[in-house]
């Protein structure tokens, strides 16, 4: 089954907003659980400006579902996750000027930077994802670092990129055939996600900003069902 991943930092992003604790990104984790969610996201940035050190141990033993903890390859983020050893951990680029993630990791760039990290996680439980772009050369690198998953970089298909859907479509089945398992998010909406959750060797959906920003209208649990359908409906 396709399973379906909720990002709620910016329930934080909205909290932060006022500075006092409302809303809670803990009790929005645990609602979208009982709606239906298979697990959460948080993204641990370097400035905090969303997610803080108090929401990933609230939440990592607060939820009764995987913890996938997106963090920069940062020595700080690595003693953070093997401290509060999330089910899996995400290592994405990280700018101080991007508003979100603009793109894929460098993961052929880095391989010297990445290998000890991706080593010290995996050694203690942890799963490793790897955010990136769905190119041959990025996802071979992966392969050869020894990465659990890959979760495809789906922004320049959501913003109509002519190609990426196809681009989309053989990364999934050139990391499948690398023994990666596949993931996809960035910018999936009520009117694309079909697409991306028809391509058979995409295991996971991780879907944050829109969902929580039409929760305003429709209420959370409702947006998680409707996503749901969507997906099945697609992958049937």
């Amino acid at each position: 089954m396709l399973r379906l991943g909720i990002n709620v930092d910016h329930v934080a992003t909205l909290r932060n907003a006022r500075g006092g604790p409302h809303p809670d990104p803990l009790s929005a984790a645990q609602m979208a659980i009982a709606a239906g969610a298979d697990g959460i996201t948080i993204h641990l940035r370097e400035d905090r400006r969303h997610i803080r050190d108090a929401d990933v141990a609230a939440i990592r033993y607060g939820i009764d579902a995987p913890l996938n903890f997106e963090m920069a390859g940062t020595d700080e983020m690595v003693r953070i996750a093997l401290q509060t050893r999330p089910n899996a951990c995400c290592l994405v680029p990280e700018k101080r000027t991007e508003v979100t993630t603009e793109g894929g990791l460098d993961v052929a760039g880095q391989h010297n930077t990445l290998r000890p990290m991706i080593s010290a996680l995996r050694a203690a439980g942890i799963r490793v994802s790897l955010f990136v772009d769905a190119d041959a050369h990025q996802l071979t690198a992966a392969a050869a670092l020894g990465a659990d998953i890959v979760e495809l970089h789906t922004g320049a298909y959501a913003h109509g990129r002519a190609g990426e859907l196809d681009r989309l479509i053989a990364g999934a089945t050139l990391a499948h055939g690398l023994g990666l398992e596949v993931h996809a998010g960035h910018g999936l909406t009520y009117d694309n996600v079909a697409a991306v959750a028809a391509i058979p060797t995409v295991m996971e959906l991780n879907i944050g900003h829109f969902i929580i920003g039409q929760a305003i209208f429709e209420g959370l649990p409702q947006v998680i069902g409707r996503f749901r359908d969507l997906m099945s409906i697609a992958r049937s």
